[in-house]
């Protein structure tokens, strides 16, 4: 079952038009969130990152459109599905049909699908930098339109090489982040993790685990400019993303990384969120 701007409506009877301006010009955003003991994780970080994107993107905002319409929406779907225990969630707003580049109108159009929510265990979690298209720097980059074509080649890189992810680089060279996640860097007391400015989701786990550390005396955070060459400085990295959480890397080339101290902060990160 689907949400299709409020009606609850089965995936066979969901027809979208040609002229959808997500398929033609990939003008929508989207957001993935989970939904886990009774509760969407971090509603309210998601609803105003997505207010954001949408202001950034010049859509209207119904005036309906709050944060307890989007969260009663969201319910509304997963009450209406077989994973109503545990879920993943997306949330797509598109620009309704309409227009060349420049639209009829600004209005959108919103679909919320809830699937299985899938906790994938790895034996190994090996990665690399995946070279051959960059993610250019800057504010749009941070944003999670529908225009993926970067991740998805780089999906298709890791899958032939075996790689369980790919770090994705910008045009000038520097880390940004892994194809479906933000990055973490640990050396001795000190996390490094690329700055927005490079061109890196703005993502919800990113913005909490930099909370979290802000606040612990253990660790020193810093989101900077991040060169490949601090892989093979690094003792620990991880990766964050609404489904994973923190995930640890354990290979990179020939680097092998230590997993204590990221497993602590997953700990210590889940405890926070079971609050």
């Amino acid at each position: 079952m689907l949400n299709i701007n409020g009606h609850i409506r089965s995936a066979s009877d969901v027809h979208l038009t040609y002229k959808n301006r997500a398929f033609k010009y990939g003008d929508a955003i989207f957001d993935t969130l989970k939904f886990e003991n009774n509760k969407i994780n971090f509603i309210e970080d998601h609803y105003f990152r997505l207010l954001s994107s949408m202001r950034m993107l010049r859509m209207t905002i119904p005036m309906n459109f709050t944060m307890e319409f989007y969260e009663g929406e969201i319910l509304k779907t997963i009450n209406n599905s077989i994973y109503n225990e545990n879920a993943r969630i997306r949330v797509t707003v598109y620009r309704k049909d309409g227009g060349l580049y420049k639209p009829a109108d600004n209005e959108i159009n919103f679909i919320i699908e809830i699937d299985e929510l899938v906790k994938l265990k790895y034996k190994s979690y090996e990665v690399e930098l995946y070279k051959d298209f960059p993610i250019f720097s800057g504010t749009l980059s941070t944003i999670k339109t529908n225009n993926r074509i970067v991740n998805v080649i780089a999906s298709i890189f890791a899958s032939e090489n075996d790689y369980q992810n790919c770090i994705l680089i910008n045009e000038k060279k520097n880390i940004v982040e892994a194809v479906n996640a933000n990055i973490f860097l640990i050396t001795g007391n000190e996390i490094i993790t690329p700055a927005l400015t490079e061109g890196c989701i703005h993502g919800i786990i990113r913005k909490k685990v930099i909370e979290m550390l802000k606040r612990d005396r253990d660790y020193k955070i810093s989101e900077t400019i991040v060169s490949p060459f601090e892989l093979l400085k690094a003792d620990e990295v991880f990766i964050t993303n609404s489904i994973a959480e923190i995930q640890s890397v354990l290979k990179y080339r020939k680097k092998l990384y230590h997993t204590e101290k990221t497993q602590g902060l997953a700990n210590k990160f889940k405890k926070s969120i079971e609050i």
